[in-house]
């Protein structure tokens, strides 16, 4: 039997190999698949990598942090304060003032401003009398109390006041802030300017403590529904008469006073700061002769505007008139509250350049705004440089803006000097240069007293009543100048707790000392006699102007005593809302003589003389 060939067997069936070969080329193509999908994410990556940081921008580099820390305190210096005592002598001097602020429990406002002084030859007998500035009752006030006056008190020589108020011309009943007083005709008698809300009188010394009301004729009186408060006599123009500088506070009315509502507790009104009221202008009355006056602020360039609202800028407290770079030219620096200060430069043309922010005065070490009151200059370095000092509000610093080689350019030295930590808590209002124990160099008293009598409910550091400070100055020049003189070194009565307001000084009973009046809102005022005995040597000069002003005001008086110089300037606008007498005081230490004064009257002019008496009041004509 033959076999056929295999070539003619049928193909055996597909089976399993087959299957396994198309699973193998699955996985292959898979593993292939999956390789570039990794491939493909990785060059993506890589991509984005390399477009990552062809595009970034640069690395900012570290942040460069200052280090900034507050100036602290000189050291105090290693010397002893003086004992100067301070004696309340208001009952015994026979001074029975008492401020009426008018409140009803409106809690309005002015009410918490209180009234200012002024201590001035007001009959020409050549002691300093007193002048109490009052508010009186309101419009609307259903009290059915009797209207009030300011008062006025003739000194007879000896430190004893009469009550002259009847019948003198000044008890006129008007809502009273402060006292600008000057001899602004130049007829030898002493003329009274009283700022006031709902204008402002003028009264013109007819003497022998007699005076007559010529605001009408003079035309100083301001509008009827303005609140004036700190005002000047000073010679803008150097022309021999006295001009008058007028702050005004704030945009106000009883309206107003309740739309702003001020609340200490969230539910019942309350006294407040005038954050929210709108601000006002000054006014700059140009003494034209004849007794009568030009309103010439907005001319002048005193008028100034808030950049982004253009609502009138000024909210003003104080004004300190002086000679900032000694050109012979009256400069202005205002002290405004919880807006920034002005400084207005005389640019001897009858106009005024506002350099506040550049002069570095407008503001504090950290650009912000404070609550400024009283205001006062002094050289009270001896060493030529000037010292504005501003009172302000609780919880700030009083200001101290020394200036510096440059003209127009202050720094405020409250910390290293010594005055600001120490009286920061209180609410400060009237304050100014003295030289309490005469030893030739100007110490500074704070007097002070917050505006609502419920504050400690809410600020447990805060009082109503607050005591007055006193710094000392000890001359040092590589320590702190001022130190806060203890209440051991001065009696109780310059410490006790008030509710302070104005304050001024004067020599009120011949014995070169000068002693102090501090005054009270809706109470008495306090009148301090300086009881120093430490037998310093001085001399107190009334400077008489020809050419110039017959008060002098402005002039400047610097003292050769041995290697120092005492610098003091004849200028009553000192403090808030008040005015201090008009002659100057050299305390002389146990100096037994003077070597050489020089006299720069209003305008340039100089005298040198060489005194050869001291402890005496001596009278200088300008040539």
């Amino acid at each position: 039997m033959t076999n056929k060939p295999d070539l003619e067997k049928k193909p055996a069936p597909d089976t399993g190999d087959t299957e396994e070969l198309v699973h193998t080329d699955d996985a292959v193509i898979g593993r292939a698949f999956r390789w570039s999908a990794i491939a493909l994410v990785c060059l993506g990556v890589a991509g984005g990598i390399i477009f990552w940081r062809l595009s970034r921008k640069p690395a900012l580099p570290p942040p460069q942090m200052t280090s900034i820390s507050a100036p602290t305190a000189a050291p105090a210096p290693t010397v002893q304060i003086p004992e100067v005592k301070f004696t309340d002598v208001t009952a015994a001097s026979g001074i029975k003032f008492v401020h009426n602020n008018g409140a009803t429990g409106d809690k309005l406002l002015p009410e918490s401003m209180g009234g200012g002084v002024a201590f001035f030859d007001a009959d020409n007998d050549g002691d300093q009398d007193l002048l109490f500035v009052n508010s009186t009752e309101w419009p609307w006030s259903t009290a059915n109390r009797p209207a009030t006056t300011s008062a006025l008190y003739r000194n007879n020589g000896k430190g004893q006041f009469e009550d002259i108020t009847a019948g003198s011309g000044l008890d006129v009943s008007v809502y009273g802030m402060g006292a600008a007083v000057g001899d602004y005709d130049n007829d030898g008698n002493v003329d009274v300017f009283i700022s006031a809300v709902g204008g402002s009188k003028l009264f013109h010394n007819l003497g022998k403590g007699k005076f007559a009301d010529v605001t009408a004729a003079a035309g100083v009186g301001g509008a009827s529904n303005e609140w004036s408060t700190a005002a000047a006599w000073v010679d803008i123009d150097n022309d021999g008469d006295l001009d008058l500088f007028v702050g005004n506070y704030v945009r106000w009315s009883r309206e107003i006073d309740f739309k702003v509502g001020y609340k200490l507790d969230g539910v019942n009104r309350a006294y407040g700061p005038p954050m929210n009221f709108e601000g006002t202008f000054p006014y700059l009355y140009r003494n034209d002769g004849n007794g009568r006056f030009s309103e010439v602020g907005e001319a002048a360039g005193v008028q100034i505007r808030n950049a982004s609202t253009r609502v009138p800028a000024a909210k003003t407290l104080g004004v300190a008139p002086v000679d900032l770079d000694s050109d012979g030219w009256i400069d202005l620096v205002v002290a405004n509250d919880t807006v920034q200060n002005f400084v207005f430069h005389n640019q001897k043309n009858g106009t005024f350049k506002e350099v506040g922010a550049s002069s570095g005065v407008a503001f504090d070490t950290y650009g912000n705004t404070r609550g400024a009151m009283g205001i006062d200059v002094a050289r009270y370095r001896n060493d030529g440089a000037l010292g504005i000092a501003i009172a302000n509000f609780a919880n700030e610093m009083t200001a101290l803006y020394v200036s510096q080689k440059q003209p127009f350019v202050f720094t405020d030295e409250a910390i290293p000097e010594g005055v600001g930590p120490a009286g920061r808590l209180l609410l400060k209002f009237g304050l100014f240069f003295f030289d309490c124990d005469l030893d030739g160099r100007q110490d500074l008293l704070s007097v002070n007293g917050h505006l609502e009598e419920e504050i400690s409910k809410i600020q447990k550091s805060q009082r109503y009543e607050q005591p007055a400070q006193l710094f000392w100055n000890s001359g040092a020049m590589s320590a702190a100048s001022f130190l806060v003189v203890p209440e051991a070194k001065t009696g109780s009565d310059l410490h006790k707790p008030i509710v302070g307001r104005g304050s001024a000084f004067a020599d009120i009973d011949g014995d070169g000392d000068q002693d102090v009046v501090m005054t009270q809102v809706g109470r008495a005022p306090i009148l301090l006699r300086n009881d120093q005995a430490l037998n310093h040597n001085w001399l107190r000069l009334k400077l008489v102007g020809r050419k110039s002003n017959r008060d002098a005001i402005g002039a400047w008086v610097n003292a050769k005593v041995g290697e120092n110089t005492l610098w003091r300037q004849v200028m009553p606008a000192r403090s808030y809302l008040s005015q201090s007498e008009l002659p100057i005081t050299l305390g002389l230490a146990k100096s037994e003589q003077i070597d050489l004064i020089e006299i720069t009257w209003p305008g340039g002019a100089k005298q040198r003389l060489a005194p050869s008496e001291l402890n005496v009041l001596m009278r200088v004509d300008e040539p």
